[in-house]
């Protein structure tokens, strides 16, 4: 969407565990690297769920099939897209192999099944604290069982280099990406297990695998193709956004001066100055960069945001109006925009906000803010039958089993019996039952 990084991005230091974040702009970024090579591995590019970890480490890994989690730390260490797609690419020869760690006991297959569950069950609950980056936390506990579990085999891992280097050639892209990735990895095998990064931890890694991509580099007639500007710029700024809103505001201005005054050095000063705050000064950035390109739905989004925070909700609505009219399809910024207009506490902003909630939700019906907001919008226009059936979904999502009882038991006293709201109290009353079984 926009910047979705939220304050909600919940202490990854205090529970040690998996923080998952939401970020649309990020995440178009990835899947714009991600979607040639899916299609080319004979994967439906829509099927194929893309998460983003907040964690500094190197690593990414496939689950469930046909779900990939990319940790921010690639992101940011990445020093090329190149980097970054060939890890996608490998990843890919993964789901594409079927490598998904295979249990031999019943036992293990609990664990396991138990394990993705939690993990999907975190990202199916992330929820928007202030629409700039949504999070969620997987407990610590599971961190050394998730290492585990998707450890791969050394054969596994040749496999997935293989259809890796296929993947790039079909897309005609250059290994070289994956390659200085792989000699990273290759200078933490020196180092004590607790030092290494997780990726080099579940993927091992052999120096014939290394040879091999250098030989393709060798052989491919797409070792020299260039990336899209407009890529290397997506990357750029992603990790500009990234370091803008998760590092200390003085180690961000220290990293992006105020003599720079490219794209990425202004996005992260805006992220930096208003987390200091000092709002002048990030909203500067952001007329300096809107100047440049008035019509970015990411910049709007942002200078909405910071206004919103700040008080300023009439002011932050027509930026946000305008984010939402040039990205209408996308539900994390149609969601945010209906929360902003319910603080303004007018009924006319009230249905509209139900409108775009709704939107929101068509797409992305597992957004448990989405429907939090809903239910709260619903509320304040007097629908209580239809905010009880919001609050029941969100509870639902959020594994809340009494809260699901009472919001959709009152619901179905408030709805005639048989109307589709009826019917949709009660599906959440049997979901209940049935997640009891």
């Amino acid at each position: 969407m926009v910047v979705i990084l939220s304050t909600a991005v919940t202490a990854p230091a205090r529970a040690q565990g998996l923080s998952l974040i939401r970020d649309a702009e990020i995440e178009d970024t990835i899947r714009r690297m991600s979607t040639p090579l899916f299609t080319v591995a004979g994967l439906n590019p829509a099927s194929v769920s893309i998460h983003l970890v907040n964690d500094n480490n190197l690593n990414a890994f496939v689950a469930d099939g046909q779900r990939m989690f990319i940790n921010t730390g690639l992101i940011m260490r990445a020093d090329t897209p190149g980097q970054v797609i060939g890890v996608i690419a490998h990843e890919t020869g993964h789901i594409a192999g079927g490598h998904l760690a295979r249990f031999g006991k019943a036992a293990d297959i609990s664990s396991a099944t138990a394990l993705i569950a939690t993990i999907i069950g975190a990202a199916a609950a992330i929820g928007s604290g202030r629409g700039d980056i949504a999070g969620a936390v997987i407990a610590g506990g599971n961190q050394a069982a998730l290492r585990n579990f998707l450890s791969f085999t050394r054969s596994q891992e040749s496999s997935a280099d293989q259809a890796a280097l296929t993947l790039l050639d079909s897309t005609k892209q250059s290994a070289k990406g994956l390659l200085s990735f792989m000699e990273v990895l290759e200078g933490q095998e020196l180092l004590i297990s607790a030092s290494q990064d997780p990726y080099a931890r579940t993927h091992p890694l052999s120096s014939d695998r290394i040879q091999t991509i250098r030989g393709h580099i060798e052989r491919s007639p797409f070792s020299d193709a260039k990336t899209d500007p407009e890529i290397i710029m997506a990357l750029e700024r992603a990790k500009a956004k990234l370091f803008g809103y998760f590092m200390n505001p003085t180690l961000t201005l220290r990293e992006y001066p105020i003599t720079d005054t490219s794209i990425p050095a202004r996005y992260a000063r805006a992220f930096a100055y208003s987390r200091i705050p000092e709002t002048d000064k990030a909203l500067a950035e952001l007329d300096a960069l809107l100047s440049t390109l008035p019509d970015d739905p990411y910049f709007l989004e942002l200078k909405a945001q910071i206004l919103f925070e700040n008080g300023r909700i009439d002011d932050a609505l027509p930026p946000f109006r305008r984010a939402v009219e040039l990205l209408s399809e996308e539900p994390l910024l149609r969601t945010e925009y209906g929360r902003i207009l319910i603080e303004s506490h007018r009924t006319e902003d009230y249905t509209e906000a139900v409108t775009q909630l709704k939107f929101g939700l068509s797409r992305d019906p597992s957004s448990a803010s989405a429907w939090r907001h809903l239910g709260i919008a619903y509320g304040k226009l007097g629908d209580i039958g239809r905010s009880s059936l919001a609050l029941a979904e969100e509870a639902l999502l959020r594994r809340r089993e009494p809260e699901v009882r009472f919001h959709a038991g009152r619901a179905a006293e408030i709805f005639p019996r048989g109307s589709p709201e009826w019917l949709q109290a009660e599906d959440l009353l049997l979901a209940i039952k049935n997640r009891e079984k």
